[in-house]
């Protein structure tokens, strides 16, 4: 396994001149001399400082080669291992591996230019399991744009940046004013589920649970929503006597947008620097993170507020879909060739029209021996 005879360049075997080697001894011992490894003993500042690796994050398909090989190469150079190896899983298109016979191919290039990099990289982070296989299609990368980051998050900071326009010129202040105990029992409840958002996406994190720790996020930005609809901002903005809870609300608001923001920056940066663009501030460091009302007094949002997330309709999303295979397919000149074809799995389960027992009589089933196979030539599957 770590040697090839299909061609000369490589390091010989010197027991048999037929082999170099090639492919799992040298490409893994990559990642130490990538960052400075010297087997006799001149290994650089770099590799003391990042070797062993934390984490060593690989495809499920290559475990082996990673906790079997991998771990006896720098055992035997006297070497630390990787503190924990994790294989992740694959992410599937249209509930199957991307085929060109199955027109599911899907390039990352296309979706960003379509969807843009920050929602493709919330659908791929959001859909991949930490046990199972992700799924991906063009339509349901729509639709997750729409619910999660249209509904949820682009139209609370739309929502929150307008109304403070609108009721108080862009000024955000902390009045900290609750009237009732109703008041003082939600702003509560948004406070704690802000200064805990950091400490639950990092448990989720250590666990390299991914998906779950960005869903964590996001359970803040809907607490937000729902601080809205507890709230009534635009009911309290009628009564002048209500000032001061008014801007308490828009204050709370923008404070758990901004936390929340910061937490995003990692899965979601350029969406998260618009956030803080419009909100007019930084974000802000993990260690802040644990302290709800750090948002200046008096600072002001801008009064140009942006959609983050345009909602999508979907006859448009499969129209570029398909113009997309379309180019595809015409690019490699044939939808599909010989080294390509792969057979469809299952069987064909339309319907047929049922036959009488007398045309099953007239079946005759034989057993036969395959004698002899061979390659069909060019084509590695045939």
């Amino acid at each position: 396994c770590v040697s090839r005879t299909s061609f000369k360049w490589g390091v010989p075997v010197d027991f048999d001149d037929k082999h170099v080697v090639y492919v799992w001894l040298d490409a893994l011992t990559n990642y130490i001399t990538g960052v400075g490894y010297d087997a006799e003993g001149g290994s650089t500042d770099q590799y003391r400082k990042l070797w062993p690796a934390d984490l060593h994050l690989i495809g499920k398909d290559i475990i082996r080669f990673h906790t079997i090989y991998w771990p006896i190469f720098l055992m035997a150079l006297g070497e630390p291992l990787p503190g924990q190896i994790f294989g992740h899983p694959w992410l599937m298109m249209n509930g199957g591996k991307m085929s060109k016979s199955k027109g599911n191919v899907i390039y990352v290039d296309d979706l960003a230019d379509f969807f843009g990099v920050d929602v493709v990289r919330y659908y791929m982070i959001h859909e991949m399991p930490f046990e199972n296989d992700g799924n991906a299609t063009w339509e349901l990368i729509a639709e997750r744009n729409n619910s999660d980051l249209a509904n949820t998050l682009g139209n609370l900071v739309n929502r929150t940046v307008s109304m403070s326009n609108k009721y108080f010129g862009g000024v955000v202040s902390d009045k900290g004013v609750a009237l009732t105990e109703e008041d003082r029992r939600v702003d509560a409840e948004l406070k704690e589920t802000a200064v805990n958002a950091l400490a639950k996406t990092a448990a989720k994190m250590k666990d390299l649970r991914v998906a779950d720790a960005l869903t964590e996020i996001f359970v803040l930005f809907k607490r937000c929503n729902k601080y809205i609809d507890e709230t009534e901002p635009w009911v309290l903005a009628k009564d002048p006597e209500k000032g001061d809870r008014l801007a308490t609300v828009l204050y709370n608001l923008v404070e758990g947008i901004v936390m929340g923001a910061s937490l995003l920056e990692p899965f979601m940066p350029e969406t998260a620097e618009k956030i803080a663009a419009q909100l007019q501030t930084g974000l802000r460091s993990f260690g802040e993170l644990e302290t709800f009302g750090l948002y200046p007094d008096g600072n002001q949002v801008t009064d140009k507020p942006e959609i983050l997330f345009a909602r999508l309709d979907m006859k448009e999303v499969e129209k570029k879909e398909a113009e997309v295979l379309a180019a595809l397919t015409a690019a490699a000149g044939t939808e599909t060739g010989p080294e390509e074809s792969e057979p469809e799995e299952g069987i064909d389960m339309e319907p047929k029209p049922e036959i009488s027992y007398e045309d099953f009589s007239r079946l005759q089933v034989q057993v036969g021996e395959i004698l002899s196979c061979e390659a069909v030539p060019k084509s590695k599957k045939l």
